[in-house]
């Protein structure tokens, strides 16, 4: 009797250890991020495809964007591990918590990486995996340095964070074009009021770690919100941008310039009123415009 709770013990302390360590390289690889670049890049493949969607070779290409994506992040975190430390946003995280090591996060990062360009070579195309190997080298090697050096490195940062559109585009064509590039500045410009939102937001957090960061000394918040308004302003204009290349119907134009003009709104009245509250209403309000308006994309395109 004493054996079977020993054994049923052990094996719920297993289960918990192994959901446990599941959740922390979910967490790792930024498993939302993932996510969000995977659903950008299966967009801009569905786009740049003909009227039949190759749908394994898009399942090739989400699975390939989610490996670089998961490999990226876990680099970036490796490098940020002793400024996560100090910030109460990211204490928590594996690394800085001592719940993975920086070994593990380090080999996870190349492995990843790795399989995800392997994966792009093989399955699609020599250009979809040359993009995907640079949004890597560009978000790990070189804007993830730059954060502890300038406050550029949101607007640098957001170049590789706009290249799953051109990582997608790539896989179905094998080259870019004038709709590959739409799709590319519809993303840079839609992450700078999300990330300038929350990094005034944390300003606190990012000074404590020593960031230099637009937002650290923007106290009152009204630069950062006049930048978010000036960058939605962009986003409302580069937005009709797959509609002219014709990509997409005026059903996506009608509804691109709706979303447009609410985000717009919504980051003037941050910069009226520069309060936490507001922020987070132009943080979350943008996740919401980037799900619509992609998904906009999806129903109304020109096949």
């Amino acid at each position: 009797m004493r054996l079977g709770v020993r054994s049923s013990a052990s094996e719920a302390f297993a289960s918990v250890s192994r959901a446990t360590f599941l959740a922390d390289v979910a967490e790792l690889s930024k498993l939302r991020i993932v996510l969000l670049t995977a659903f950008t890049a299966g967009v801009g493949y569905v786009l740049a495809s003909p009227a039949e969607v190759d749908y394994l070779r898009l399942t090739f290409v989400l699975l390939g964007c989610m490996l670089g994506a998961g490999g990226a992040s876990a680099a970036n975190q490796y490098i940020e591990r002793d400024l996560d430390s100090l910030m109460e946003r990211t204490k928590h995280r594996p690394l800085p918590a001592g719940r993975l090591t920086p070994t593990f996060a380090l080999a996870f990062a190349l492995a990843c990486s790795a399989m995800g360009v392997a994966l792009l070579s093989v399955a699609t195309n020599a250009l979809a995996a040359g993009l995907l190997a640079l949004t890597i080298l560009l978000y790990a090697g070189v804007y993830t340095p730059l954060k502890r050096i300038t406050a550029l490195s949101t607007v640098i940062g957001a170049v590789p964070g706009a290249m799953p559109t051109l990582i997608g585009w790539a896989g179905a064509q094998g080259s870019l074009d004038f709709g590959a590039t739409t799709l590319f500045v519809i993303m840079f410009f839609w992450q700078l009021p999300h990330f300038i939102s929350i990094g005034w937001i944390y300003r606190k957090d990012y000074a404590r770690a020593g960031m230099p960061m637009l937002t650290v000394f923007d106290s009152a918040g009204t630069i950062s919100a006049r930048q978010s308004l000036l960058y939605s302003g962009a986003l409302l204009v580069s937005s009709a941008g797959p509609a002219i290349a014709q990509l997409c119907g005026m059903w996506y134009l009608m509804g691109a310039i709706v979303l447009g003009l609410a985000f717009l709104v919504l980051a003037a009245r941050w910069l009226l009123h520069p309060t936490i509250r507001n922020a987070y209403w132009v943080f979350f309000s943008s996740l919401a415009y980037h799900a619509t308006l992609f998904s906009l994309m999806l129903v109304d395109r020109i096949g």
